[in-house]
């Protein structure tokens, strides 16, 4: 009998300070959805670049089933040897096929079912990679084969490539969901065909700070236009995300809810 999939997605995890904050509330956010599948984008867990065996076992072990990355995965070498190792660890299906690593992985949760996880980059304002409409389109016809459930993290800048993705594979996946900004959007919706959609998941760190940076090296950078050492913020951790909820039988989103642990302050 088809029955629902409850997903928990943790959006992009900034520094050390990011992952033990995931890990301490993880088992009161997987009670509080009831998720049978967790995803975690961890691309700058490592100082904000990359990720090393260490972390990814960590997450791992406290019953995360795939990890995204993105950009920046390949900043920190220690990544790349994770990469060619650990399947379910991800990076951006549209890069060269040359890089180690793979852009796709099909769960199979302890009762036997399945969901697809396939991460894709954007062009826009990043990499000159291959296409992220036509690379998704021929991971999904394997993806596809195996599983009707399937979740896509959407690495991008430009919010109009993500809003355009979410349109282009309306119907074909279950949730496409955007990384990579830090800053969670207000668009989470259904989509007509029934995919899950949402900007940005938002930034699982610390929010004292310019997208889980240092504010004084973050305004150094604007204000004299030169490079300084990117340091992580430790301050006003929070972890932010989205649960969705998967119809087995079609595959389709019956809700998305995004969430932020803790609040903020919204007054003083």
């Amino acid at each position: 009998m088809a029955q629902d999939l409850s997903v928990l997605f943790i959006g992009d995890v900034v520094g050390h300070v990011g992952l033990r904050e995931v890990l301490r509330q993880l088992p009161a956010l997987i009670e509080r959805f009831s998720a049978e599948c967790v995803i975690v984008n961890g691309e700058n867990i490592v100082d904000g670049k990359g990720l090393s065996e260490v972390e990814a076992k960590q997450l791992f072990d406290a019953g995360v089933h795939c990890i995204t990355t993105g950009n920046h995965i390949w900043e920190n070498w220690k990544a790349r040897p994770l990469l060619a190792s650990t399947p379910n660890v991800l990076r951006p299906h549209n890069y060269p096929q040359e890089n180690p690593g793979r852009g796709w992985y099909v769960i199979t949760l302890p009762d036997q079912r399945t969901i697809g996880v396939l991460q894709i980059q954007g062009r826009v304002y990043m990499q000159a990679i291959d296409c992220p409409f036509k690379s998704a389109t021929a991971a999904l016809a394997k993806i596809k084969a195996q599983t009707k459930m399937v979740v896509v993290d959407f690495h991008a800048d430009a919010t109009a490539e993500k809003i355009a993705m979410g349109w282009y594979l309306d119907g074909s996946v279950s949730a496409v969901l955007g990384t990579h900004t830090h800053v969670q959007t207000a668009d989470a919706t259904i989509l007509p065909q029934g995919t899950a959609y949402i900007s940005d998941t938002g930034m699982s760190g610390p929010y004292d700070s310019v997208l889980g940076m240092k504010k004084d090296v973050a305004i150094k950078r604007f204000l004299l236009q030169t490079a300084h050492k990117y340091e992580v913020a430790e301050r006003d951790v929070r972890v932010c995300g989205v649960h969705v909820l998967i119809d087995e039988a079609s595959g389709t989103a019956r809700s998305i809810e995004p969430f932020m642990s803790p609040q903020p302050r919204r007054s003083i």
